[in-house]
C-alpha cells in the first residue's frame, strides 16, 4: 500500500502503473531500434528516474548521456528563454538518439532542445516522454514519438517530477495540493 505524502491531494499513477507503462515504452523502443546505434539522452533532473527504469527496460545495446536545460528558474511555469547548463559528454553524429523527458507540457524547451541537438547531425532523433500533460486549447511545440501516458493539467509530482526540488523521490505520480504551491 502506497502512503499518500501529506503535500499530495491524490496519486495520478501508482508504482504498478509507472512499471507497465515503463515496459511497454521499452518494448516497443526495442523493437524500433533493433541494430540501430542508440543513445539515451535524459533531460535533467526530471527524466533521470525515468530513464533509469526505461534502459533496463530496453533490451537493444544503448549508451546514455545527460543534458540539463533550465527555462522555469524558481516560477512554476516556464519562461520560454531555454539555457543550457549541461551539455553532452559525447558526439551524437550518425547516431540514434532518443531524447528522455520526464513530461512534455508547452514543449518549448524540447522544441529548442531538438533544434539545438538536430544540428549535430545525428541518424536520427526522436522523443520518448513519460508523461504529456494535456492542457486545454493548447498545441505543444512538438509530438513525441513515444508517450508513456498523459496526464491531466495539474501539478504533478513524483517519480522524478518535483516542485522547489522536492517529491522527485516519491514512487508514484501525484497531484499536488495547490495550497503548497500558490
Amino acid at each position: 500500500m502506497t502512503t499518500l505524502h501529506p503535500d499530495v491531494e491524490s496519486v495520478l499513477f501508482s508504482e504498478e502503473d509507472i512499471a507497465q507503462i515503463v515496459k511497454r515504452m521499452g518494448e516497443q523502443i526495442s523493437r524500433d531500434y533493433a541494430g540501430k546505434d542508440l543513445v539515451l539522452i535524459a533531460v535533467l533532473r526530471g527524466a533521470v528516474v525515468f530513464m533509469g527504469d526505461l534502459m533496463r527496460a530496453i533490451d537493444v545495446p544503448l549508451s546514455i548521456d545527460f543534458m540539463a536545460v533550465s527555462s522555469y528558474g524558481a516560477n512554476a511555469k516556464s519562461s520560454g528563454i531555454v539555457r543550457i547548463v549541461k551539455d553532452l559528454d559525447m558526439d551524437i553524429k550518425g547516431r540514434d538518439v532518443l531524447i528522455v523527458e520526464d513530461i512534455l507540457d508547452s514543449g518549448l524547451t524540447l522544441k529548442y532542445l531538438m533544434q539545438n541537438l538536430s544540428n549535430r547531425g545525428p541518424a536520427s532523433l526522436e522523443v520518448a516522454t513519460f508523461l504529456w500533460k494535456d492542457v486545454e486549447g493548447k498545441q505543444a511545440a512538438i509530438d513525441p514519438k513515444y508517450v508513456g501516458t498523459h496526464c491531466p493539467d495539474a501539478f504533478v509530482v513524483g517519480y522524478g517530477l518535483d516542485y522547489a526540488e522536492h517529491y522527485r523521490n516519491l514512487p508514484y505520480v501525484g497531484i499536488l495540493k495547490p495550497e503548497v504551491y500558490s
